[in-house]
């Protein structure tokens, strides 16, 4: 019998953390529900970053929903990825859009969509919310509609 689940490499295993932004930590396994859409959705409340210019961290609540097609994000992979980011400086909307980004690459998703909600420096916080829907797909008009209703 095939186990989709071999190819993983971290369950199970040592945790070990990279120093700085790590895509190739994602990993990848098999959709078993293929037949339906359905979402997926990850709250992760710990995310950290450093500002690219006083270096200062900064902190953020990642939300990452999305609707696999075939490959689905394994979450333990996805928790070392975000921690890579620790000793990563980016503004806060770079490092949204380049979790989606690296997911995308990962995946190829129906549907994604990642929301940074960092909390406030100098009293402003900053919310970026960045989607994808695939071309040519319903999830494209999705996209769209969702990005213009976005609150």
């Amino acid at each position: 019998m095939h186990n989709p689940e071999a190819s993983l490499t971290l369950l199970g295993k040592t945790t070990e953390y990279k120093n700085d932004y790590a895509p190739e930590v994602l990993e990848a396994f098999e959709n078993r529900h293929r037949d339906n859409d359905y979402w997926v959705k990850f709250n992760c409340p710990e995310f950290t970053s450093l500002c690219p210019i006083t270096s200062q961290p900064d902190f953020a609540t990642i939300v990452i929903s999305y609707i696999p097609d075939i490959k689905m994000v394994e979450s333990k992979s996805l928790k070392l990825y975000l921690f890579s980011f620790r000793n990563h400086g980016g503004f806060h909307e770079d490092c949204v859009n380049l979790i989606m980004k690296d997911l995308i690459k990962l995946m190829d998703p129906k549907y994604i969509e990642v929301t940074g909600l960092f909390t406030a420096r100098g009293g402003i916080s900053i919310h970026p919310y960045a989607n994808y829907g695939r071309k040519g797909t319903q999830f494209e008009k999705m996209a769209e509609e969702r990005m213009l209703r976005h609150e």
